[in-house]
Order: C-alpha cells, then structure tokens, then sequence
C-alpha cells in the first residue's frame, strides 16, 4: 500500500466507500451486509486499508453501524470518515448529528467529519460553528467538505478558522471537473482530495455496453449510464485497456491509479466482495508512467458525456415509445 501525508495525516491511497453497506440502491442483498461487508472491512485493513468512508445517510444510518462493528476491535488501525447529512445544519443540529455518528460507529472520536454537500440556505458559518464545538469536544479531530466548489471550500475554512482539510468529490477518468481547480487547490495547500465513485460506478471497468445497461438505481439513475454515454466511453476504455495490457492489470486498475497519480489524491471505491476489494488495493501499487498518464488524460478529455435530467427525460421517453 502507498501512502500520503497531508496536514499530518497519512492516508492510504487506496480507502474504502462504503455506501454499499446495508442500502438497497446497490442491490447486494441481505446477506452482504450482515455478513460480508465486515469480511471486506477486515480484508482492507489486513493489506493496509486505513480510510474507511461512510456516511449517515448510506442505508439510513446502517452503513455507520456495519462500519463500527466491523472495526470495533481494530480502532487504531483505522481512519473513519463519515459525512452530515446537511439538513438545516444549524450549529446545534451539526453538534447533534456528529455525536449520533460518533455513537453509531462505536467510537470517541471521528477522524473525519465532512459536510455531505453544500446547503445553500443555512450560512456557512452556522455549519462551521457546530464542528467547532465537536473539534473542541474531542468529539472529532478533522473537518472535511464534500460536493462544495473551492469557493464555498475556502468560506468554510474562513468561517471553522482552521484548516478544513479534505473535500470529497466525484473524480475520475469519466468525471473531470475537479482538474480545474480543486485538485490543483489541494496540492498546492496541503489538503486533500477524496476522490469517490473512482471507477464511475463500474462504467470505466468496461463491463457495460449499450446492450447490458445497469438496473440497480446507483447507477441506473446516473445520467453517466444513459445508452448514449455507454456508447461515447467505447474510445476512452479501449485507451485504458491498451494501458492495462502493459501492466498486466485490469481496467479498473488502471483508471484507479490514474486517479491517485495526482498529488494529494485518494480514491474511495466500494467492493461488492473480497476479491474485488483486493483488486480495487493493488491499483495503490500500479506505478503508470508519464506517457501513459498523458495518453489516459488526452482520452478522457475526448469523452463528452450527455449529463442531466433533461437528456434522461429524452432517453426514458424514446424507451416508453419503443
């Protein structure tokens, strides 16, 4: 496993999400969270997984609480991330919610808690004022953002007066807009960068085409997945498999080691089993160089995806008409 210290924290490159956990958009069944999901919690930390990502919200508050029996006897090995889900955050309610996850995970404190998305309504620095207090109670050692531009990012440093020190964001060969500015941000002022849906829920591992469309609602309901965009990728997969082919390496491999090549940039992908969890952890170790770095950028900056409800609306229509 490879590391990366930001702000003196070492990460591991390679984390798991585990949104997955005990929700039914995944489809995983029953069986996976009561069983293997602590399989593959434990398997990760085995090969020297320390990122563990949740949320409140992943399966209604059980993905928090799969994750905290799965690391109840290993809690020092672990760096568990969760995120507020943020409905009217006022400063109490943030205080409240972060104490909930804190009890929900089993532990005194959270390495890191994140914001889950911007709320456009209740001011920053009300949100800000709620982790102050749970820093200052010991209750959490880090703050971190996620889904926010690098404005509202740097409006929440300004109003916390301490770094915040992570921003979690969709990125991946397929989903490029933090290259402008987010990730440069990172680098350059010692914070980071998690990077969650890696893979862009599978579509970068080449596994569906226009023919076999996904049904589960994570990703039938992404607009990533519209047939048009399976059929736009096609280029881009066939330059990420030329690169896997050289490595010996999967496509999946390869787009998470293109992903974590960037300074202070970790990935955070889920595994629906051990076996591809194991595979997800030795992208950590897949070293691509600059060509190959610069061949997978040109391709992915070829790829224009349709994104939006109004291109699904178009497709779901032409679907009905069939």
């Amino acid at each position: 496993m490879r590391y990366v210290e930001v702000n003196g924290v070492r990460l591991s490159v390679v984390g798991l999400g585990t949104w997955q956990f005990g929700s039914k958009d995944w489809g995983y069944g029953a069986d996976y969270a009561q069983n293997e999901a602590a399989t593959i919690v434990a398997r990760a930390l085995d090969l020297g997984v320390n990122v563990i990502d949740t949320a409140e919200i992943y399966g209604r508050n059980e993905s928090e609480r799969i994750v905290g029996r799965a690391i109840f006897s290993r809690r020092d090995d672990v760096f568990v991330a969760t995120k507020l889900l943020p409905i009217m955050p006022l400063a109490s309610v943030v205080e409240r919610h972060g104490r909930a996850s804190a009890q929900r995970l089993g532990v005194d404190t959270i390495d890191l808690y994140q914001v889950h998305f911007p709320n456009p309504v209740v001011p920053i620095t009300q949100q800000m004022r709620g982790m102050r207090r749970l820093l200052d109670a010991h209750v959490i050692d880090h703050v971190g953002v996620s889904n926010f531009t690098l404005g509202r990012w740097r409006a929440a440093e300004r109003a916390l007066g301490s770094p915040v020190l992570s921003n979690q964001v969709q990125y991946s060969l397929a989903v490029r807009k933090p290259d402008t500015d987010l990730v440069p941000y990172a680098a350059s002022n010692d914070r980071l960068i998690i990077a969650y849906s890696p893979l862009a829920k599978g579509l970068l591992s080449g596994r569906y085409d226009a023919t076999n469309l996904p049904t589960d609602p994570a990703r039938a309901n992404d607009s990533l997945f519209l047939p048009q965009n399976v059929v736009a990728v096609r280029d881009l997969l066939e330059s990420v498999r030329t690169v896997a082919k050289n490595h010996d390496a999967t496509s999946s491999q390869v787009a998470l080691a293109w992903v974590v090549s960037h300074p202070n940039v970790i990935a955070i992908p889920g595994a629906s089993s051990r076996v591809q969890l194991e595979s997800n952890v030795a992208a950590a170790d897949l070293q691509l160089d600059d060509h190959e770095i610069r061949e997978l950028t040109a391709a992915s900056d070829a790829f224009h995806p349709v994104r939006g409800p109004v291109a699904a609306a178009k497709v779901i229509k032409r679907r009905i008409h069939r």
